[in-house]
Order: structure tokens, then sequence, then C-alpha cells
């Protein structure tokens, strides 16, 4: 293995009823008045939103609510965030929702204590040193979001769809409850699990090292993925596939799938970014599409590792078998594979490629993907 530094300061509270302590754990920070930021009204149907409240309340915590956060968050509602935050004098940040919500909140958490534009640290204009306390309480399990230090938001007004990576922005405590995730759809489980996957192929496929006891670690968090995805869309009620499902979402992002590893890089993330920044797919439903013309693009670069990944996963012998097999599950659960899905044109594909080169910079990747390149990668998935 290569010299790497785990550093992971989030604490995850996982199980039953967790969301109903989150005024407790909060209080042990310290924090008196947080800024409650959530999506869709649903949680105040649902009873969730009521549970938290009562929860902080208890424990002596007001709170401020923001909610109308959308899924691929965008700038304007997180400028309308930091306004409140500052406006309210809130000591913290609590987000109540998927990964769209916590994003949100953390670059909430970060322009609360900037006086500057918010979107400097989407560009490393400035530096991302300090952030409001966050916590979050996740309805969806996808974006890893609650155990790293990134978000991810689009600037409606220049189509960029840009990250931000920072220790000050680690979540505090993080609440799994697989039961609040049993509400999701079919469709964006099934996304969800798209997103999972790709977090953990990335440094498996681009690594110019991996070890073995890394890739063996991928290969088990992709075929547990598999198995309760199919499992949930069958039964939606399985908690306990649904928390094998939850952990495995978490885990992809949180360093684990890396550890060891030299030269990891994202370009299916890359690449998708600027898909959803200029069409507004959802995340993971764009990935689909990504990653199997991505992966017979470039599976030439490291075909032993893409061999290992046919035979693990899927129990194929050869890349392209893998890669077929891979986007063959696509399909078979209903994620997009094409961009005719989502009526994008052969004509929408160089602005797609402009704007995912002019995002290759921030990846690192502006010398090996040109515009030229990325189209040719597109192209496979028309």
């Amino acid at each position: 293995m290569k010299d790497f530094t785990s550093f992971n300061p989030t604490r995850v509270e996982f199980g039953a009823d967790k969301e109903k302590q989150i005024g407790g754990y909060i209080a042990e920070s310290g924090v008196k008045k947080v800024l409650l930021v959530y999506g869709s009204d649903r949680i105040k149907t649902d009873g969730l939103f009521d549970s938290v409240a009562t929860s902080l309340q208890n424990s002596g915590i007001e709170f401020i609510e923001l909610g109308g956060v959308q899924s691929n968050p965008v700038l304007s509602k997180v400028n309308e965030g930091i306004a409140l935050a500052k406006e309210q004098n809130v000591d913290g940040v609590l987000a109540v929702g998927g990964g769209s919500v916590l994003d949100s909140s953390k670059a909430i958490a970060a322009g609360a204590l900037y006086d500057g534009d918010v979107w400097d640290f989407f560009t490393f204009s400035a530096p991302l040193t300090q952030a409001l306390p966050i916590f979050d309480i996740m309805t969806l399990a996808a974006s890893g979001s609650e155990m790293n230090p990134s978000a991810v938001v689009t600037n409606e007004v220049t189509k960029q769809k840009f990250y931000i990576y920072s220790p000050a922005v680690f979540p505090k405590v993080s609440v799994i409850n697989p039961e609040l995730q049993k509400s999701v759809s079919k469709e964006y489980l099934v996304y969800s699990a798209v997103d999972v996957i790709a977090h953990s192929i990335e440094g498996y496929f681009t690594a110019i090292y991996h070890p073995d006891l890394t890739a063996s670690y991928v290969e088990a968090n992709i075929k547990t993925v598999i198995k309760t995805t199919e499992t949930l869309l069958k039964n939606p009620q399985d908690l306990d596939a649904r928390g094998e499902f939850a952990w495995a979402a978490t885990n992809a992002l949180n360093g684990t799938t890396t550890f060891g590893a030299e030269g990891v890089v994202y370009p299916n993330h890359m690449i998708e970014h600027a898909i959803s920044a200029l069409h507004n797919v959802p995340h993971g439903a764009g990935l689909s599409v990504v990653i199997p013309a991505w992966m017979k693009w470039y599976y030439k670069n490291n075909e032993a590792q893409f061999e290992r990944f046919a035979k693990e996963i899927f129990g194929k012998s050869s890349a392209l078998e893998g890669i077929e097999a891979l986007e063959n599950w696509f399909n078979k659960v209903g994620s997009p594979t094409r961009f005719s899905q989502f009526d994008i044109q052969e004509s929408d594909l160089d602005a797609i490629a402009q704007n995912a080169h002019m995002n290759s910079h921030f990846f690192g990747l502006n010398e090996v993907y040109s515009a030229e390149i990325i189209e040719d990668i597109l192209t496979l998935a028309l």
C-alpha cells in the first residue's frame, strides 16, 4: 500500500429512532441555535419534522427553517441560507434530507463565516478554513456527504456545477436511520445505487496503483449495492437491506475505497456534473449514462483491473463482458444508459463537452480530457 493519512472526525449515529436524539447530539457541541435546512414539505407530513423539532426544543436549541432545497442544489438557495444564517445569528446548521440538502448546508455553513462570495470556495479563489458546525439526518442514501469533507452545488447563472473540499465541512454528527429512507421512490433508489457504484469504481479503475485489500473492499461494496437494490425493489420495507445499502453509500465516499491507492481521479463525476448543470437531470441517472460510455473508452488503459471487475462482480471473463454486464444491470433496474432517454441530442454534446472541460481544471484532468475527447466519450452513449 502507498502512504496515506486517514482522518474522519464525523460521528455516525446509526439505527432506529436516532433522529429523536438529535437535540442532545447538537447540545453536546455547545450549539444553541441552528438553521434547519430541508427539501420538500414531506418531512412535515410524515412526522419527521415534528420529531426533530421536539428533540431540539427539549434540548433548549432554537431553530430557524430553510426549506425548498432541490435535487441538484443551486447557489441561489445557498445564498438565501447564508443571508438567513447571518441575519439570525445561528451557530450551527442542521440538514434533514439527502445529499442535496446536506451539500447546501455545508456551503451555507462555510458562507456564514465568510464576508465574500461563497462561490470563491468553489472556484478555489479563497481557502475554506472555517464553517459553522454541521449536523445531519439522512433521508436518502447516495452521496456519502454525511461522512466526507465535500459538497457540490450548481451556479445556475454560469451553468457551472463545482465542488468544495475542506476538513472544515466534515459533519460533526450524522444520523442514519434506515427506516427514514423507506419512502424513497424506486426511481431514486436506483439512481442512488448508481451514484454509490460510481463513487466505488472511480478510484478502482483510475488509480495507477490500487491495493488488493482496498480493491476487495470496493468489490464487496458494489456487490452489496447490487444485491440490496434488487431486494429493495421487490420489498421496500426490508430494513436489513436498506441498512446495508445506506452503510455502503456512506463508505463509498468516506475514504475507505481509496486507502493506499495512488493517482485516483474522478472523470465520470467530472463529465456528469456538466450534464446535470446544463440539463438538470438526476445525478445518478446522468452517471448511468456516462459510466458505460467512459468504461468503453478507457478500459484498455487498465485492462487487468477491468477484467478483475468483470470476474468478481459479474462472473465474466473479459473487460468488455464486464462493461456490458454493468450496463445491462443499469437497464434492468431502470436507470438510463442513453442520452435519448433524457431527450439530449447529438447536437447538445459539444456544449456538454465544453462545460466538462472547463470543470476538468478543478478535477486536475484538463491535460488528459480535452473537449474533443470528452465529446468522443459522450458519443458512445448516443
